[in-house]
Order: structure tokens, then sequence, then C-alpha cells
């Protein structure tokens, strides 16, 4: 075992190629060169891989030198790697070989903005080696237009840099500044460069809005939308928060009688009533007087700028205010019914005539009303003009149509002796109590009965009334002592029953009395129409089939032979019965005499001497 033959692999020195970019000198440029330390065999080199198609790099094939043949830019790209092959065998050269070529870095380029004319903040890039000094740069204001306030830069991180101001913008003196900016790296030797920063000041809320309009009136007890319009003017740009305003009621809406709001369309302020006021006048056109005080400022928070500096908030002028008199006038209240809605307990089917309901109204204006009916559907109820008492007219079913839940609804009206009049309305509910006026009756008195498959019907009931004047019912046949020997009943006390047969039924219509009584005994007559027949399905008789009308050979044979018999029939007939001529013979003795004989062929003549 000592003796066994151990291969050693041949070793190859590999390193990174270090190449500086934009390097100066004559091209092609060795940078390198591939060799082995134990080397026995001989190699033809070629190599594979970044920058060989495009002749940036190359390869010696018998000394395995590498040549650049031109120079490269790290900001293009800053690594190759290679793959050197023996172009003989076409194999890897050990399967192992290859070789990487990094570029360094020389300070080849400025600091660049990335958007030279900008107005948010900056951002400065400098594509040269990251954490460098040929990266690294600082960002200063080269200029300004106008000069004041300061504008300086603040730099944030490593890329991103901020303007900002000693002291604040004026948006009525300058509207826009112009800035140069410039940066500057570290590298040898320094590259800069430069951007124009165009700053357009927006408009803040400089200016408070003041008050133009100062007096409106509005109706006593109703609520109303936009009762008064109050204009401001601003001197702020329109449309923006600067100049929208924002209104409040500063005194006299302690009872949250009123309310204001901004028109979003013109910036108005919309005085509204949102609750009826709580006044007591006893005459028409009796005047009434609230005074509000209303304030104005803006959305935005007033911001002053005097000099180039910001003027302290407590300086700041107070949000205008204004008095707004609102003169309330004393309408005509409307009668007010005691219940708006009135229940009223009542049986049906009453004789008509009865005193429904008596209303009571209030009016703090008049004491004198006149009473209509509004509503009444059914033309049941009359009402008395002068007392608004109503009265029953007809019959009240509670199983009329008009009826919805037990309820006959009525509206009726109170019209008052104003100028101008006015209305108030009360709903009165009859609530109608059940009683048994209604007969139970069957749901479908037309069955069919399938011949002899099916020997029963089921048959349903129903009573308009309500428990306990309705089912469960009882059954019974109604009739003689011959209907129980063709039917009977089964089960005979509930909701539904069955009818039976008790013999088997020729085809045909059958008429069968029932008599049907609810809980209370009040009972109903009823005739249930059964068919017999043989069915094709369930509930379908099978249609008859009718006689043909077509004749075979033989039946008309047949019938042509009794028309010949009938022709000839005929035939004998009138030969017996026709007319006969009798002579009378002239003789010389005797007298002729003529005998009619009552025989079937007729009468014979004879002479007699």
């Amino acid at each position: 075992h000592q003796d066994l033959l151990v291969r050693s692999k041949r070793r190859w020195v590999l390193s990174t190629i270090e190449l500086e970019e934009e390097m100066k000198g004559t091209y092609p440029m060795a940078i390198s060169q591939m060799f082995n330390n134990k080397k026995q065999d001989h190699h033809i080199f070629i190599i594979q891989g970044e920058g060989v198609n495009e002749k940036i790099f190359s390869i010696d094939e018998e000394t395995g030198i590498v040549y650049a043949h031109r120079p490269v830019d790290r900001e293009r790209k800053d690594f190759y790697h290679f793959q050197v092959f023996d172009r003989e065998t076409g194999d890897a050269i050990d399967k192992e070989l290859a070789f990487d070529v990094e570029v360094q870095d020389i300070n080849d380029n400025a600091p660049q903005f990335r958007n030279p004319k900008i107005t948010v903040d900056l951002i400065v890039f400098d594509p040269d080696k990251p954490n460098t000094p040929n990266s690294k740069f600082d960002v200063t204001v080269v200029s300004q237009e106008p000069a004041l306030p300061e504008i300086y830069v603040h730099q944030v991180n490593t890329m991103v840099s901020q303007l900002k101001v000693n002291g604040c913008f004026d948006y009525d003196k300058v509207k826009q500044y112009k800035v140069i900016v410039q940066a500057k790296d570290f590298g040898t030797p320094s590259l800069s460069s430069q951007a124009v920063i165009l700053i357009n000041i927006i408009d803040a809320n400089s200016h408070p809005p003041k008050f133009k309009k100062r007096e409106v009136r509005s109706l006593e007890k109703s609520t109303a939308d936009d009762i008064l319009r109050i204009s401001i003017e601003d001197e702020d740009t329109p449309n923006t928060n600067a100049s929208a305003a924002n209104y409040f009621i500063i005194e006299g809406n302690e009872d949250g009688i009123f309310e204001i709001k901004r028109d979003p369309k013109t910036n108005e302020g919309v005085l509204s009533i949102i609750k009826v006021p709580y006044l007591s006048f006893t005459h028409i056109q009796t005047q009434h007087h609230t005074n509000l005080m209303i304030g104005v400022e803006n959305v935005e928070p007033l911001f002053m700028c005097n000099d180039g500096k910001p003027v302290d908030t407590k300086s700041l002028p107070q949000p205008d205010s204004v008095s707004i008199k609102v003169k309330m006038i004393d309408a005509n209240d409307p009668p007010v019914f005691e219940k708006e809605k009135a229940p009223v307990f009542r049986k049906e089917e009453e004789e008509p005539g009865k005193v429904l309901f008596t209303p009571v109204v209030h009016d703090v204006d008049s004491k004198k009303f006149r009473y209509v009916m509004v509503h009444d559907p059914a033309k049941w109820v009359a009402i008395d003009s002068e007392t608004g008492i109503i009265t029953s007219i007809e019959r009240l079913d509670r199983e009329s149509p008009f009826v919805e839940s037990n309820s006959y609804t009525i509206i009726i009206a109170a019209i008052d002796d104003g100028e101008p009049p006015s209305t108030g309305t009360s709903t009165v509910q009859i609530h109608l109590m059940d009683i048994n006026d209604n007969s139970p009756r069957l749901v479908n008195n037309h069955v069919i009965m399938c011949g002899n498959k099916d020997d029963k019907v089921t048959l349903s009931a129903t009573d308009a009334d309500e428990d306990p004047f309705s089912g469960p019912f009882f059954f019974s046949l109604d009739g003689d002592e011959s209907l129980n020997q063709k039917w009977k009943l089964g089960p005979v006390f509930g909701e539904e029953t069955s009818l039976i047969t008790v013999n088997t039924l020729a085809y045909g219509n059958y008429s069968v009395p029932l008599r049907i009584e609810d809980q209370q005994n009040h009972f109903g007559r009823e005739t249930v129409h059964v068919l017999v027949c043989d069915c094709e399905d369930k509930d379908h008789c099978r249609d008859k089939v009718p006689p043909s009308s077509s004749l075979g050979s033989a039946a008309i044979g047949l019938l042509f032979a009794g028309l010949l018999l009938f022709l000839l029939l005929l035939l004998i007939f009138k030969c017996h019965f026709v007319k006969k001529t009798f002579e009378y013979l002239e003789q010389e003795e005797g007298n002729q005499t003529l005998i009619k004989y009552n025989q079937e062929g007729g009468g014979l003549i004879e002479n007699t001497q």
C-alpha cells in the first residue's frame, strides 16, 4: 500500500487584476500573465468572458499574457470576469482557471443635480466610487435674487440637501426667488456643478377676512335654510385655505336656534334656523328681536411677515366680527291636536251612528276652527265641521281590504281663522275587534277523483274570522241517508278533511253537500263538485276518444244496399196507392153498384144484375 501512486494536481497562481480607469499609455497594454508553477504541458490559451467580444481584453495564445486594448470607464462597468480555456482540448484549463479585472476609480466626475431646475428638496449624486473623496461633496448657495431673506443649504444626508430661509417670505412683495446652488466634491482635482433653483412663493393667510352685510329678518317658529348670506372681503389668493372663511357665532345663540356655514362656491356665510324658537306671541305680526354676534377667520391660521421676519402671534389682528339683528315676526301658528295619533278601539259590524272620536285642539293664535276629513278610504265615517266629532255612517268590516292589521286609518284636519289660515292634522287609527260574522267555507269546492285508483280527495276549509271564531272545524255530510251510502268523511275535526267513497262509483259528476262549523258552532254550507274519471295523471282526466268519421268498404256496401232497399219499398207503396179510374158501363137493363172492400191491394169492381 505504501507504493501506491499519488497524482499531484497542477497549481495555477490566480489573483484579481487591478486596472485603473481611464489609464493613460500605449495600447494594447499588458495587464497580467497566466502561468503555472508546476507546468508540464503546453497550452494554447484562449479566454471567454465579459469584454472579450467587445475587444476590450485579449490573451496571447502562447505566452498567456492578458492585454487591455483601450481605457475602461469604472462608471460604466467596474468589474470583469474571465475564464481560460485550452484551444486544443476545448476544456477549461484544470477546469478551475478564471480571473477577474477590478477597475480602480479616479476622480473624473463632478457632483450632478438630478434636476437642475427644481422647487423641492435637492437630490445630488456623484457617480465616482462611493465613500471616497471623489464622491463626497458639499452644496452651497452661490447667489440668490432677491437677496433677502437669506436662503441657505442644509444637508440632510449624502445625497439630499434642503434649502432653508432665515426669516420669512412676503407674497405681496415677491412671488418668486432665483437661487443658484453649487455642488463641489473633495477629489483631486476638485470638480463641481451648479443648478438653478426657482422658488415660487405660495400665498399664505396674511390678510384677515372682513364682513359686509349687517341685518336680516326671519319668521318665528319655522326652520329655514339660507335666511341670510354674509359676504366678506379677503386679499389672499382666492380658492385657497388662505382665503376660505370659517364662520362662527360668538353670542346670541345660547338655545342653539341658529347655524352658520360657509358656501364653498361663493365663500359666503349662510345663516339658517335649525331649531324652532321658543317665543310666546298672542297677536299676529308681533315682533321680537334677536342679536347675534358672528365672527370669521380663515381656514388656514393667520401668518404675517414684516421686513423678512414673522410677526409675533400676539401682535396679529383678532378675527373680525359683526352684530346681526334678526327680526322675528310672529306667524299664524297652526292648530295642534292634543293627540297627533289617536287610537280608537271598536267592535266590527256595529250599527252606524256610533261616536268614534272627539278631538281636542290648541292654538295660541286662534280659538275658532273648522274640521275637515282628509283621508277616509272606505267612506265609513263622517266629521262634524264645527266640533270635529267623528261618527260612523257605515258598518266597519274588519275583513275589508281597506283595513290593515285590524286597523282602519283616517286623517282629519283643523283649519283656524288666521290670515292666512293654518292647518293642523291628526291621524285616527280605529282598531277593530273581531266578531264571528263569517261562515267557514271550502278553499276549493271542485275536485277530481281518479276512478278506482283513489278512493278519497282532500278538502280544506278557511274562515275570514280570527281565533276563536275560526278553525279547527267540524265537517259533516249535509243530506239524507242515501248520501251516506256513497260517501263518508274522515277526519271530521280539523283544518281539513277527506271525502271518501263507500263503494266504487261510475265515471261522472257528483255533488256532495257539506256542513262546516267553527269553534263557536257558527256553520256554513258548501257543495263539493266531484268529477270521477279515468286519470291520465294526478288531477287530470283522460280525454274521451271521439268516434271516427271514416267508413270502411264493408260499411259503405251495407249503406248502399240499405239505400237500394229503401228505394224499392218506396216504389211498391207508390204502386199500391196510385189512383184508379172507374168506368160506368151503360147497359140497357139493371142498375150498377160500386162496392168498396177495405183490403190491402185495393178494391174490386163487380157487376150485379
